[in-house]
């Protein structure tokens, strides 16, 4: 087991000098290249709403980086990632909780962010998946994601980027979102509402397990999770850097008593480009250096993987260079022993 860590960290060693070349490009005009090791005071971090994952775990990581490293943390309430993405753009953010697929459409300026691409943030780590679980009833008949052909099926909001899961998963099977399903457009909470009460045959819910919804939904009726199969995944990730794939486990949720193979996007903290090289390092160090005090604070802490911080971040998105200088220094510690 030292061996294989030994060797997933030396590879993420070649992957993070790669990162930090193509990040210090990137930086060039910013104040990454004159001022690496210029520090900050205070850093301001928008997550999510105030009774979601993201600004709880926030809140509880905020504290255990500011005794770490001297920096305050003023945690804010957003309306999550592409808001979160546009707060730094605007410079009333320097750190931000996105998902990795929403960073990959703002920095390439395709679907979420189509006219409105923005490169003012760089990757720092990913934190946990999110996975997308296509969630049915047990009595539609529903077994695939081929089945869903002709269902009602809710993608989640309107412009969301459940929906772009939901257009990109569908259309791996050859399903059009539009002309291919009876779309309706319901957050999470209705989306079961909907399934409970049979006006729709099926819901896409993108989010970290367990989730609520699906939780008090399979307490009293009989779900179904649609798995995504192998060779649609590896199409999924040819196609879409931030895909990755995994596992919800059986006992979840009640009544689904096998492991589900579906695909998830991760959680994944960026930064303002701009924030200087050492801010960034003590940020990444203390955040993984520290995990256990995370996890005592919020559950989602125990997810923290330092051989995965790059897992998931697409190509072209570049790794903040005070991240990338953490993760080759671990790497070479661990290759070292």
């Amino acid at each position: 087991m030292k061996k294989t860590l030994s060797l997933v960290l030396a590879l993420l060693m070649v992957v993070a000098v790669v990162f930090t070349g193509c990040a210090g490009e990137s930086a060039g005009e910013g104040k990454n290249a004159n001022n690496k090791e210029e520090t900050v005071d205070k850093i301001v971090l928008a997550t999510g709403g105030n009774t979601g994952t993201y600004y709880g775990y926030g809140m509880a990581m905020s504290t255990v980086l500011a005794d770490e490293t001297g920096i305050a943390f003023d945690v804010q309430p957003t309306g999550a990632s592409k808001a979160n993405i546009q707060l730094i753009q605007l410079g009333d953010a320097d750190m931000a909780v996105v998902q990795n697929d929403v960073m990959y459409y703002a920095y390439t300026g395709t679907d979420l962010f189509t006219g409105e691409q923005t490169q003012d943030f760089q990757a720092m780590a990913v934190l946990y998946p999110e996975l997308c679980q296509i969630i049915a009833s047990k009595d539609s008949g529903i077994k695939t994601v081929a089945d869903l052909a002709g269902k009602r099926v809710s993608v989640g909001d309107a412009g969301s980027g459940v929906e772009f899961n939901a257009k990109q998963i569908l259309a791996a099977y050859g399903i059009d979102i539009n002309s291919g399903i009876q779309k309706q457009n319901l957050g999470f909470g209705p989306s079961a509402d909907a399934l409970k009460d049979g006006k729709i045959d099926a819901f896409f819910c993108v989010a970290g397990i367990p989730t609520t919804a699906i939780t008090d939904l399979a307490m009293n009726n009989a779900i179904e999770i649609v798995e995504v199969e192998d060779d649609k995944y590896e199409a999924l990730a040819a196609q879409y850097g931030f895909y990755t794939q995994q596992i919800i486990p059986a006992g979840t949720y009640k009544g689904v008593d096998e492991d589900k193979k579906t695909v998830a996007v991760m959680a994944t903290y960026i930064v303002d480009k701009d924030l200087p090289e050492k801010a960034v390092y003590d940020i990444t160090k203390a955040m993984f250096e520290n995990k256990d005090a995370i996890a005592a604070a919020h559950a989602k802490g125990l997810e923290l993987d330092v051989t995965k911080a790059t897992a998931g971040i697409p190509d072209e998105v570049p790794v903040h260079p005070g991240a990338a200088k953490y993760y080759a220094e671990v790497a070479a510690s661990v290759a070292a022993e």
